[in-house]
């Protein structure tokens, strides 16, 4: 696996959960949470794993919004990048994971390969900025109502983008 680093905003830790247990099963990788990441975090990997929970109305984590100038002027062109989300699907059906969703238009802008999409199967949401091509664009995560799946999807979302990395 080349460099490779998990950049996370997290507001009431769900999203550092799934940071932590990503790297754990990756193995040999970097974690920061996005409040400390700078644009050398950027450059200086080969492979970005961004992860954000969604807040209000399908917004991203409040932190993100200090470094999301940094990743659009990024050139992430050579490099592989999986992105993951964390929402609540019930509460908030018409904008699950959007956070995600604008992660990955933001880095596919900047020229990155994007690995590591995910059925929709098994999620009960209404419509999601995340979702292309009837899956989603990375990991969807829900702690607050399938708490139980979660390990197992970041089981599955980790071989699947292992090999990538």
């Amino acid at each position: 696996m080349k460099k490779t680093v998990i950049i996370y905003g997290s507001t009431t830790g769900n999203a550092a959960s799934a940071a932590e247990t990503i790297a754990a099963k990756l193995g040999n990788c970097d974690i920061k949470d996005v409040s400390t990441a700078t644009k050398d975090d950027l450059e200086n990997y080969d492979n970005l794993i961004l992860g954000s929970s969604t807040w209000g109305d399908g917004d991203l984590q409040d932190d993100w919004y200090s470094f999301l100038p940094n990743l659009k002027s990024a050139n992430l062109a050579g490099k592989t990048v999986a992105v993951f989300g964390v929402g609540d699907q019930y509460s908030y059906s018409t904008t699950y994971v959007n956070s995600m969703g604008e992660l990955y238009d933001t880095a596919k802008a900047a020229g990155a390969k994007i690995v590591g999409e995910t059925s929709t199967e098994g999620y009960s949401f209404d419509s999601s900025t995340a979702v292309r091509n009837d899956k989603f664009v990375g990991l969807a995560l829900d702690y607050d109502n399938q708490s139980d799946l979660s390990d197992s999807r970041i089981d599955s979302w980790v071989k699947q983008i292992l090999p990538e990395l």
